[in-house]
This record gives structure tokens, C-alpha cells and sequence, in this order.
């Protein structure tokens, strides 16, 4: 009865809900495609593959962001090498979309933006995208205005009259719905499992509602932090002292997340997608190391403050 009652709590009264609640399955995923705008944004990825355009993946310089971008750019490479990501300085440039990536995305002959965890709100700096001829496809879970930018697609569980079943997806969460979706306009076997730990770690990092769509990708990114993961996230583990215990959801806010979070916030947060795209093991430890001494110098720098503030 206690558990019962727990379970009525969270808005659990059948015992198929309750089923799928302690054996979250994949095959409960949604369709992509209750997602307002998915075809949409896939006939235009698709597109802009098809004419080899170079394709920008960008997002937001925070654990979300950077996990965004490091799945759809990982997923992508396997079928296109006309790519690049984009990650903007907090410093110089800012949250969001900046004028400066926009240039520079001009120059390298970018026609498409695919951005990730942010962008719901650059109606101005979309705008003056559109005018140098590159189109975007807004991935974000930020609640929108009003207005709406005016992008080749938006996907965004919270816009209005959305009826797409889990709204609470994060950034990363809407990203690998939209390599999802791409997968199954193309007949491709979509093998997205393998990168359920970068969503894991966006969900718990970001303190997302671990409900519907967000515990089953938590649960099976979760499985695949503590048996394979990505050799980036294998050198944070490695780095935290985190090698042969079982990883949990709070091992991932209080240690694997801030040190990703920590490149951002102290240098720049492309070093952290530098980090989840790595492809040697080597290479992968390498770059952990400079992100955990970022995070070493981010508490030091905390410290000083609060100091200063007494």
C-alpha cells in the first residue's frame, strides 16, 4: 500500500502505468513526429543534404547545449561530412545566437543552422541570417514568446498548442528526437541508443521532470554510462574517480556535470563538445584533464568570491 500510494502521487493508477514506471522501455519512446514542425525540419535537413550544403550544429555553452550539439553532430557524421559545431563565448558573445557566429557562418559558406538549446527567442539575429541566405532549425525547450522567429522549422515541446505527450524534454532530449525522426524519413535503423548517455547527462545536469520520454532515456543512458560510454564521458568517469562503481543520476549533477559545465563557463564550451566527440582514448583523457583543471579553477574563483562578498 505504501508504494501504491507513492505511485498515485505521481500520477501512476493502472498497473500498466506502473509497469512501464519501474521497467521503462524504449519501445515507449513517442513518435518524433507528434513534435509540431518535425516534418518540417527534417524535409530541410534532409534538403540541405542532399544539395552537400555545409550544415552549422550550434547550441548553448552549458551541459545541455554542448551534449546537444556533440549527439546531432556525432549522428550526423555518420552519414555527411560537410559539418561543423559552433559553440558561442559567454563572454564575448553571449547567450543564444550572436552576430558574430552568424558572419562567421557566412564565410564559410553555411547554409543551414542547426541550433540547439537556445534560439527560441533571436527573432532579430535569425532575421539577419535569412539575409545572407542561411536558414535555421530551432531545437530549444525554453518557453517561447509571443512572436516566434522565423526559421525554416522550430521544435519546441512547449509551444503553444503543442500536444506532443512529454513537454518537459531537454534541449539534448529534443535534439535526439529531431536524429530520431531524421532516421526514420530515411529508412535508417536509428541506433540512437548508443548515445542515450549524453541525454542522461543533459537531463540530470539541466533538472529536467524525470517523467514519461525523459526517466526512459535516463534510465537506458544511465545503463550505458556505467557498461559503455562515450570515451569523452569514459574520461570525466575516469578523471572523478568514478571507475568501477555504479554511476547514479547524482553522480552525474555533482561531479560529471559541473566539470562539463565548468569548460564553458571558464574558457569555451566547444572544448567540452571537443570532449564528447572524441574519437581516442588518448585524446578524450587529454582534453578531460583541462576541463577538470577549469573546474578546479572554477571553485577556486567561487571561493575568492563569496570571500570577497563576507
Amino acid at each position: 500500500p505504501p508504494v501504491s500510494h507513492l505511485l498515485v502521487q505521481r500520477g501512476i493508477s493502472s498497473v500498466e502505468e506502473a509497469e512501464r514506471f519501474f521497467h521503462p522501455s524504449l519501445k515507449d519512446l513517442h513518435d518524433p513526429f507528434l513534435m509540431p514542425g518535425m516534418d518540417k525540419a527534417v524535409s530541410r535537413l534532409n534538403r540541405a543534404m542532399g544539395a552537400k550544403e555545409r550544415i552549422m550544429v550550434y547550441g548553448d555553452y552549458d551541459v545541455d547545449g554542448t551534449t546537444a550539439v556533440a549527439l546531432v553532430y556525432k549522428y550526423l557524421l555518420n552519414f555527411y561530412s560537410n559539418i561543423e559545431y559552433y559553440i558561442p563565448t559567454r563572454y564575448d558573445e553571449g547567450y543564444g545566437v550572436s552576430l558574430r557566429s552568424i558572419d562567421y557562418a557566412a564565410e564559410q559558406g553555411v547554409k543551414l543552422v542547426i541550433i540547439l538549446d537556445c534560439g527560441i527567442k533571436a527573432i532579430e539575429e535569425i532575421n539577419y541570417a535569412r539575409s545572407k541566405g542561411i536558414d535555421f532549425i530551432i531545437c530549444d525547450h525554453h518557453m517561447p514568446d509571443d512572436e516566434l522567429p522565423d526559421a525554416a522549422a522550430i521544435l519546441n515541446p512547449k509551444l503553444e498548442g503543442s500536444t506532443y505527450p512529454c513537454p518537459h524534454l531537454s534541449g539534448c532530449g529534443v535534439g535526439y528526437k529531431f536524429m530520431q525522426a531524421f532516421a526514420i524519413s530515411n529508412g535508417i535503423p536509428a541506433e540512437l541508443e548508443c548515445m542515450l548517455d549524453l541525454v542522461a547527462v543533459s537531463i540530470a545536469a539541466d533538472i529536467v521532470p524525470m517523467v514519461d520520454e525523459n526517466r526512459i532515456m535516463a534510465y537506458h543512458g544511465l545503463r550505458r554510462l556505467n557498461s559503455n560510454p562515450n570515451l569523452g564521458l569514459r574520461a570525466i568517469i575516469r578523471i572523478c574517480g568514478l571507475s568501477g562503481r555504479e554511476i547514479t543520476i547524482s553522480d552525474v549533477i555533482f561531479k560529471i556535470g559541473p566539470r562539463i559545465n565548468a569548460s564553458g563557463r571558464m574558457q569555451s564550451g566547444k572544448e567540452a563538445v571537443d570532449l564528447l566527440v572524441a574519437r581516442d582514448v588518448a585524446e578524450a583523457l587529454e582534453k578531460g584533464k583541462a576541463i577538470d583543471q577549469y573546474n578546479q579553477d572554477r571553485k577556486e574563483l567561487d571561493k575568492r568570491i563569496t570571500e570577497e562578498a563576507n
